[in-house]
C-alpha cells in the first residue's frame, strides 16, 4: 500500500493578544485545496502544542518558556515531519509545504499451519469502586481548547500473535456534547512511548455526555501484532470537543493505584512523556494464540 503524492500547505500568520502570542494558520491539501484535520503541531518539551481542527485551522499558544529560536514541529501520519523556527513562522508570507512519505507496509504472510486463536482481554476490565479518576482537566488550562493534543493511556504486554478487535475504557465524568479522540499505538523504548506502530488516523467520537464503558471498534484497521512485539503503549489523544454548556470542563476515566502497572500521559503533542503507577479501566479485546 502506498500513499499518493500530495502537498499540504500551511498558511501562517502571527496574532498578538496582549502579552500572549498565538501562531495561527490553516492546513490544506494542496492538490484539492481541502482542509487537513488533526495535524499534530507543537514544540518539543515546552508544553506547547495543539492539533488542527476539522476545517484545518489551528491556534498555537506560546508560553513564556518559548523563544524565537525554538522549533515548531508539524507531524501527520503519512508525511515527513516538518520543522520551523518560531522566528521563521512570524515572518513567513508563503505556504509551508509538507512532503508526503511513500510508505511500504510489510507483507503479511499467512501460515498454512492451523492456529488456535482465543479471545483475550488485555488490560483492566474492572471499574473498581469509583474512588479514583484519571482526569483530562488541569487547573492551568484557561479553556477547553488548551487540552488539544493531550494524551492518556496504558502500557500493555502483548500476547503472541494477536489481532486487536476493540479498545474499551470506563468514563466516570463527561461534561461534553461531543468529544473526539485519536487512538495511538506506540513502541516502548527505555520504558517510555516512542514511535507510532499503527500508521492510521483512528478517530472516534463520544456523544451526549456518555458515561460508562465505551467501545472503539478497531476491526476496520486490521491491527495485528506478531511474536516480535512485547510491550506497547496505547493512548487516546484529545483532538476536538463541544461543550454541553459554558461550565463544561470535566472528562475522566476510572483508575486505581498499582505498583505493577504503568500509565502514560503527556499534556501536549511533542511534549515529554510522564508515567505513573496507575491502572486505568482501559483494555483491549483481542484474538490471540
Amino acid at each position: 500500500m502506498k500513499f499518493s503524492l500530495s502537498i499540504i500547505s500551511i498558511f501562517i500568520n502571527l496574532i498578538v493578544h496582549s502579552q500572549e502570542k498565538t501562531i495561527s494558520g490553516k492546513v490544506l491539501n494542496f492538490e484539492n485545496n481541502e482542509p487537513l484535520a488533526y495535524v499534530n503541531i507543537g514544540i518539543k518539551n515546552k508544553t506547547v502544542g495543539t492539533v488542527s481542527n476539522n476545517n484545518g485551522l489551528f491556534n498555537l499558544s506560546l508560553n513564556d518558556k518559548v523563544t524565537s529560536k525554538d522549533t515548531i514541529i508539524f507531524s501527520y501520519i503519512g508525511f515527513k515531519t516538518e520543522k520551523h523556527l518560531v522566528s521563521e513562522l512570524t515572518k513567513v508570507k508563503k505556504p509551508i509545504l509538507l512532503q508526503p512519505k511513500n510508505m511500504e507496509l510489510d507483507e503479511v504472510v499467512v501460515s498454512s499451519k492451523k492456529i488456535n486463536l482465543k479471545s483475550k482481554k488485555i488490560g483492566r476490565t474492572s471499574k473498581g469502586l469509583g474512588l479514583m479518576h484519571s482526569n483530562f482537566y488541569s487547573y492551568y488550562e484557561k479553556d477547553v481548547d488548551d487540552r488539544l493534543s493531550k494524551e492518556r493511556g496504558m502500557k500493555f504486554k502483548m500476547r503472541q500473535n494477536c489481532h486487536i478487535k476493540d479498545l474499551n475504557f470506563n468514563i466516570t465524568s463527561n461534561d461534553f456534547k461531543s468529544l473526539k479522540f485519536r487512538v495511538n499505538f506506540y513502541k516502548i523504548k527505555d520504558r517510555l512511548p516512542t514511535d507510532l506502530i499503527v500508521q492510521e488516523n483512528i478517530v472516534f467520537e463520544i456523544k451526549d455526555n456518555f458515561l460508562g464503558w465505551f467501545t472503539v471498534d478497531l476491526e476496520p484497521y486490521e491491527i495485528y501484532f506478531n511474536e516480535e512485539i512485547e510491550d506497547v503503549a496505547v493512548t487516546i489523544q484529545w483532538i476536538e470537543s463541544v461543550k454541553a454548556n459554558e461550565k463544561s470542563k470535566y472528562f475522566s476515566i476510572s483508575t486505581a493505584s498499582s505498583p505493577t502497572h504503568t500509565a502514560y500521559f503527556r499534556e501536549k503533542a511533542m511534549d515529554s512523556w510522564n508515567k505513573g503507577g496507575q491502572n486505568l479501566s482501559f483494555y483491549l479485546n483481542a484474538m490471540c494464540e
